[in-house]
């Protein structure tokens, strides 16, 4: 059977724009907005929302920034039951980037943030809250965080407005055991709090990780058409609808926009499971030294990477 407080959140040009500046064109990003739609999706992160003293817009898409006027070439008003989503990174935008909901087509602004910058984290998110947005927190590379400050960043959202947090695996090193034990350590801290999951697919356990999250009562679960995002990619929405099982979820739709624009884009980006993102996962370790080491010509000289990952002589 299914729950159906589980909400999805489809991050496919949010975090998909990791592999490329977030350079879609306008009919990828309305073939991804109308088949979410068709599917009965309940979220589209449709990029970040970023400040141009932190990014030029000469190297970037217009899906790092989500100005007005890009949203709604996209979305118009968006009068459908598909809310749209943007993230925030702390330090990468201002509190004057934020403008009210009443003059927005978004309904939800992530703050993602590393454990040591939690407290700007809260204000921002409290911040968005105030300007009439929905809101989370993402607590980024959760498995490089040491209990004692994890302790402390959950009491501080716990004693906060903002009502939910996510579980990120950045790094896609954790195993089901270690997601169990964070999901039950959260909703301990935080028992009236929403607890999320973002899970990357380094060591081939996104969806299995997303099913033990969801298993331990986590309602915000994110994904990517076809697993696509940064380096290794994420957990497949189409895989995590079928798991699902929600009739109001339909999956053709799905399958068409991967047919037609997946596939081809595939072609041109090279992203999901690969042996360097393995061997980051399994070191635990952000996948940026995996991804140039895909750009090279020397991509599948496997080991010659493990050797210069690990220091190993032979």
């Amino acid at each position: 059977m299914y729950r159906k407080e589980i909400k999805v959140i489809d991050c496919t040009i949010r975090d998909g724009g990791l592999m490329n500046e977030w350079q879609f064109s306008d009919e990828f990003v309305k073939a991804v907005y109308n088949s979410l739609v068709e599917a009965g999706v309940d979220y589209m992160e449709i990029g970040y929302k970023s400040s141009e003293k932190a990014y030029s817009r000469e190297e970037n898409g217009p899906w790092k920034f989500c100005d007005e006027k890009d949203l709604r070439r996209i979305v118009g008003e968006n009068k459908t039951a598909l809310k749209l989503s943007c993230m925030a990174d702390i330090g990468r935008i201002d509190f004057a980037d934020i403008q009210p909901k009443k003059e927005s087509v978004v309904d939800m602004i992530r703050v993602a943030c590393y454990v040591h910058q939690m407290d700007k984290a809260i204000a921002l998110a409290e911040h968005c809250m105030d300007k009439g947005y929905e809101t989370t927190i993402n607590l980024m590379a959760v498995s490089k965080v040491n209990e004692r400050d994890l302790d402390e960043a959950l009491s501080d959202v716990a004693k906060s407005r903002v009502p939910a947090l996510y579980i990120v695996d950045s790094f896609g090193s954790m195993y089901c055991e270690q997601i169990e034990l964070l999901a039950r350590k959260y909703f301990k801290a935080m028992p009236d709090k929403v607890i999320g999951i973002h899970a990357h697919n380094n060591m081939q356990l996104a969806f299995s990780n997303t099913i033990t999250a969801i298993i331990e009562g986590c309602n915000l679960v994110d994904s990517t058409l076809l697993g696509l995002g940064r380096g290794a990619g994420n957990c497949h929405t189409e895989t995590l609808l079928a798991f699902l099982k929600n009739p109001k979820f339909k999956l053709k739709p799905i399958f068409q926009v991967i047919q037609e624009h997946l596939i081809p884009l595939q072609q041109k980006i090279d992203w999901g499971y690969h042996i360097p993102y393995l061997i980051t996962g399994m070191l635990n370790e952000h996948p940026k030294s995996a991804m140039e080491w895909m750009d090279s010509d020397e991509k599948y000289n496997f080991v010659k990477f493990y050797n210069s990952m690990t220091e190993t002589p032979f």
